[in-house]
């Protein structure tokens, strides 16, 4: 069961430090009596094997705690970022059904007057319990199984609708193992997360660190600023990131003469990091290794690149895990050679049960391989090198064509993020008004921007326009918001040479 990740770490080491935030830290022992606390209270106010739990809170101790306590209570923890939008807490509520929503001032009266679930702040919710006798060491809860849900992930994917991701407890223990044995979180470690614990990429880190004995280190939300003397206070050793938050860091990094800090490994997955910014983030954090990972939320990790293997094998995104399988296949289902692009297709026990109440999707997206066990269709693009790393170039809804050529939307952005002064770039793919169209953060100038491009792609790929923004729109989760971007284009001036 995934709470046999947090009892095996607390039995081996209650000591150890398990998480702290920015108001103090819990140990091992400390962070499993109060998730057995809070396992405690939910089966009090009704909650059974099966039920879902919503919670919808801030990024600190107690989350990690009530992520545990909802596993050891049998129920299916549903997490919603406090900075989703005023549609997403209600519409994931009436699609998950829960038995209890745990959420802020603001998301309770959103709920008001919703029959169903018992709706409370999720701080009036850890105060009860608080005062729970917790639910004794190895006690079992009845109906709770390994193929029954721990996870229900929320992700909007391609379009506005939420849909939820089934995560049993076999397949998160899994993919925890096979991307623990990567990794290689050690009880020395201090993992640093500004990440979202809705978002797969920051609540693993909870698990992660409990399978490697290591210390969650949780940013707050909203003290950006501070993240680079946090991480030196707190002497952190691992640093998961998104382009965003790279970017953030690299640029505090650049006030300080001194870069010397204790970071060892950073990590990156969720969208890529590019080239110009892995160079500024081993410049920012001399000795640091990179490790770039490339996954999807409906199998949590496809495939790991070893530490700075991107220095030998520049653009792949690894090795597919240990005790799973990447098939790239034609659009009929056949396995193509190495190097011929096509879709990326996942066996393995890291697969998701399929879609909450969503049959039809998961039949397409999870159809029977020869052998009957399920298959993952990515929808995402690549090719597979003779040795076995894969390349990723694009989603299928990035794959377009252009003056006829095919081309994608990451292959650009990429392109742009090798071009020195350039921080950031989010690519708008043409339509009937608008032509292709760049974005970019640094301190490059858009013509300089295209200029270099034009070197370094064939024409077609080349954006029409370029514009500069001091950031780039970005959703919650830290990935760039391509519909924000697409409300603040321009058409370009005249046909022919790229317009700046």
């Amino acid at each position: 069961m995934m709470h046999d990740l947090l009892a095996t770490a607390a039995a081996r080491s209650p000591s150890a430090p398990a998480v702290r935030d920015a108001e103090g830290g819990w140990s091992y022992r400390q962070l499993d009596e109060h998730s057995r606390r809070f396992a405690a209270w939910l089966g009090r106010i009704g909650v059974s094997a099966g039920d879902r739990v919503v919670v919808q809170h801030g990024r600190d101790r107690r989350i990690v705690a009530m992520l545990h306590g909802t596993s050891y209570a049998g129920g299916v923890f549903v997490p919603v970022n406090p900075a989703a939008g005023d549609l997403w807490l209600p519409t994931v509520v009436a699609d998950a059904e829960p038995a209890v929503v745990l959420t802020t001032d603001a998301g309770a009266t959103a709920l008001a007057g919703r029959g169903g679930a018992t709706v409370m702040t999720a701080t009036d919710a850890w105060r009860q319990a608080l005062d729970t006798p917790a639910l004794p060491v190895g006690a079992s809860v009845p109906g709770a199984d390994q193929d029954g849900l721990a996870l229900l992930m929320y992700t909007s994917g391609s379009t506005a609708a939420p849909k939820g991701v089934m995560c049993a407890h076999r397949q998160v223990v899994f993919a925890t193992g096979a991307i623990g044995q990567r990794l290689g979180y050690t009880a020395d470690d201090r993992v640093l997360c500004a990440l979202p614990m809705s978002f797969d990429y920051g609540l693993y880190q909870a698990l992660l660190c409990a399978l490697g004995g290591s210390e969650l280190q949780l940013a707050p939300e909203g003290r950006e600023v501070e993240l680079l003397r946090r991480i030196r206070d707190w002497q952190s050793s691992v640093v998961p990131v998104v382009p965003s938050l790279a970017t953030m860091i690299v640029n505090l990094a650049r006030r300080r003469p001194d870069r010397t800090t204790p970071v060892r490994l950073l990590t990156n997955t969720g969208e890529a990091l590019g080239p110009g910014l892995v160079r500024d983030l081993r410049a920012s954090f001399p000795g640091a290794q990179v490790c770039l990972m490339f996954g999807v939320t409906e199998c949590k990790r496809i495939s790991i690149l070893e530490p700075d293997g991107d220095r030998a094998r520049p653009g792949s995104v690894g090795r597919p895990l240990a005790g799973t399988e990447v098939l790239v296949t034609d659009p009929d289902g056949r396995p193509l050679p190495p190097g011929e692009v096509g879709e990326f297709v996942v066996r393995g026990p890291h697969l998701a049960a399929g879609y909450w109440r969503a049959p039809e999707l998961t039949a397409r997206r999870f159809p029977p391989g020869p052998d009957q066990a399920p298959e993952l269709h990515t929808g995402d693009f690549g090719y597979a090198d003779p040795d076995g790393y894969l390349y990723f170039v694009g989603r299928r809804d990035d794959i377009f064509k252009r003056r006829g050529v095919r081309m994608s939307v990451t292959e650009i952005e990429a392109a742009a993020g090798t071009i020195d002064g350039v921080t950031g770039a989010g690519l708008v793919r043409p339509d009937g008004r608008y032509d292709l169209t760049l974005f970019v953060t640094g301190s490059r100038s858009p013509a300089e921007v295209l200029r270099e491009l034009r070197r370094l792609l064939e024409p077609a790929k080349t954006p029409a326009v370029c514009r500069r923004l001091a950031e780039l729109p970005l959703t919650a989760n830290g990935k760039v918001d391509r519909r924000a971007l697409a409300a603040l284009r321009e058409p370009a001036t005249a046909p022919g040479p790229a317009a700046a």
